[in-house]
């Protein structure tokens, strides 16, 4: 399966940026990519620098959002992954990731489960938590364990898509650094992503896909002063092995192929699932295993 990851910069406005994402969309499909990803939010800037009710405005294109995103997959044959503002209710507000078949139907969304608040990543005041589990999309090209960014910190969303058929993990993600950061701290955060993803992988034996930003965004608000996406998508196989890596600087499309029939393979030499002793592991219900 060739598969192609956006990594893009927000270029202003809506408009642009998703021409542009368009775009490389069409070239990705042109160069023989089945699947798609985009990454998280792709279509505005990373508005949760701040708190501000203005940007719930965002959400009310959610249904317009998903039938122009339909009519791109359709458009192009391609399998995609969006990761979209969903207004549900008044008040009511999820980061939702939609998976668009080649007909341009929808084949399943994920809401965002794990939502952060840190310093200029203020998203629990945006996000509801997700409603609908970790639940495997299906489609043409095999089952998806679709999840978004924050998400990615936890082995428990990894491996319970894989536990239910998932044949490849997918992160749409808005990470980066402050540049008021020393070069060592950035690094540290730097390779402790990309350590916890490629150890979903090696843990679940199974292909893990992660698309990210790139670019310098600054805080509408002024707040903050800014963050700077860094990028670093990535593709790496079953056993953690790197395929695929954008820089942490420039726009690309980053392409590979993923073969369901490795998976296999490495299960077959490294059966962890198999290994699993699932009567002595009730303590992960907890918050924490104290004795309270």
């Amino acid at each position: 399966m060739q598969i192609a990851l956006i990594q893009q910069q927000y270029h202003g406005s809506k408009n642009t940026t998703i021409n542009i994402s368009t775009q490389n969309i069409q070239k990705a499909a042109q160069d023989g990519a089945e699947l798609i990803v985009l990454q998280e939010l792709h279509q505005n800037e990373y508005f949760c620098q701040s708190e501000d009710t203005n940007f719930f405005e965002y959400a009310s294109d959610f249904e317009a959002d998903v039938l122009f995103w339909s009519s791109i997959a359709k458009e192009n044959s391609i399998v995609l992954i969006t990761s979209l503002f969903e207004k549900r209710a008044p008040g009511l507000y999820h980061n939702t990731a939609v998976v668009f078949e080649k007909d341009g139907s929808i084949a399943g969304k994920y809401r965002k489960m794990h939502i952060p608040d840190d310093p200029g990543f203020y998203e629990k005041f945006y996000f509801t938590p997700g409603d609908l589990g970790f639940e495997p999309i299906q489609t043409s090209v095999g089952k998806l364990g679709v999840l978004v960014c924050w998400d990615q910190w936890y082995p428990e969303a990894a491996r319970i898509m894989t536990l239910k058929g998932a044949e490849v993990l997918i992160y749409p993600t808005a990470i980066g650094w402050f540049d008021e950061d020393s070069q060592e701290e950035k690094q540290r955060q730097l390779e402790s992503w990309i350590t916890i993803q490629r150890s979903h992988a090696i843990a679940n034996g199974i292909p893990v896909l992660s698309c990210n930003r790139v670019g310098f965004e600054a805080d509408s608000s002024g707040v903050m002063k800014g963050i700077r996406f860094w990028g670093n998508s990535f593709v790496c196989g079953a056993q953690g092995e790197m395929l695929a890596r954008a820089d942490d600087e420039r726009e690309t499309i980053l392409y590979a192929n993923i073969e369901h029939a490795r998976t296999k393979e490495v299960r077959d030499i490294w059966p962890f699932l198999r290994d699993r002793r699932i009567e002595d592991y009730n303590c992960l219900l907890k918050r924490f295993c104290d004795t309270k």
